[in-house]
């Protein structure tokens, strides 16, 4: 099999559709489709279902894929290291970036990484933190910015900030929201990011340890999706610092005084990548940007 099969494994499976993977990989449609093609015939297995609405996985390709990413990885690396042996910083970085993007500073960081390295090209993918660090793990990104604790010890990163969360609520509520018991906030309608979040980890940690369950839950995969409907009166949820205190002091939100809750941000990659000039320029311009070492709540997790 070739790599460019796996990149067009990769792009149908990501986008789901022949025609806009061979627009993503400047193809015709009918090579796009010869490819994967050949590719399960080399394989003897099917890798998608075809449909009126699409390209689907198998199940048998769901878990190929993992394999095809790890592949392309390897070979990305390989590239950046010759590169780098000629004193180049060049090649092409996939990057989650979770939140607000002023939140994770991501306008500097695009601009000094453009100024530093002007052969690298930045692809940024708009994740909630539990798929970001899923599409690190897999593959699919190369690193990203995430939210909540380090479990995968393949998974490694730089501390960039503790962040404080509160419970915040339409600024109608305030009567009713900022000295009430936990079964009449969980009584309340909550709006939470998908279950693989940290935002719904966080909020579903807080309820178990008091005991009680949210009766309604309208889920949203946006912080400013959510904050639009706090402040729209649709329900009660959870806002980082300075958005929820912004937010409190325009007037636009009211805060509960009952819990406040932390995570950590971090720029994370996989321990294997560690060395690829890529992920080693990328990773030391972050750090010069958010200076970790001198902030007492940052910290690196490499060990």
């Amino acid at each position: 099999m070739e790599l460019y099969q796996l990149k067009t494994f990769a792009a149908v499976a990501e986008t789901g559709h022949l025609t806009r993977a061979a627009d993503r990989l400047h193809i015709s449609q009918p090579a796009v489709s010869a490819q994967i093609k050949a590719l399960e015939e080399e394989l003897e297995v099917r890798l998608f279902e075809r449909g009126p609405g699409g390209m689907a996985l198998t199940r048998a390709g769901t878990r190929l894929l993992e394999q095809a990413a790890k592949v392309l990885a390897t070979a990305e690396e390989l590239r950046n290291a010759a590169k780098a042996l000629k004193g180049e910083i060049a090649g092409r970085l996939r990057i989650g970036t979770v939140g607000a993007p002023e939140f994770i500073r991501l306008g500097e960081f695009s601009s000094r990484a453009v100024d530093r390295f002007p052969l690298l090209e930045l692809e940024f993918h708009a994740e909630v933190s539990g798929a970001a660090l899923e599409a690190v793990r897999s593959g699919t990104l190369d690193a990203s910015f995430y939210v909540g604790d380090l479990v995968h010890p393949n998974v490694v990163g730089v501390g960039l900030r503790e962040m404080t969360f509160h419970v915040v609520a339409p600024a109608a509520w305030a009567d009713r929201v900022r000295q009430a018991d936990w079964p009449t906030l969980a009584a309340m309608p909550w709006i939470l990011m998908p279950p693989i979040s940290t935002h719904s980890q966080l909020a579903r940690a807080m309820f178990r340890e008091e005991g009680v369950e949210p009766t309604h839950v309208i889920e949203a995969d946006q912080e400013s999706l959510i904050a639009n409907l706090v402040v729209s009166g649709v329900g009660v949820s959870l806002l980082p610092d300075p958005l929820a205190l912004d937010m409190q002091a325009a007037g636009r939100v009211c805060i509960s005084e009952k819990t406040v809750m932390s995570a950590t941000l971090w720029f994370i990659y996989l321990r294997e990548r560690a060395n690829d000039p890529l992920i080693k320029g990328i990773v030391e311009l972050i750090r010069s940007l958010w200076n970790p070492e001198k902030s007492a709540a940052a910290a690196s997790r490499v060990a």
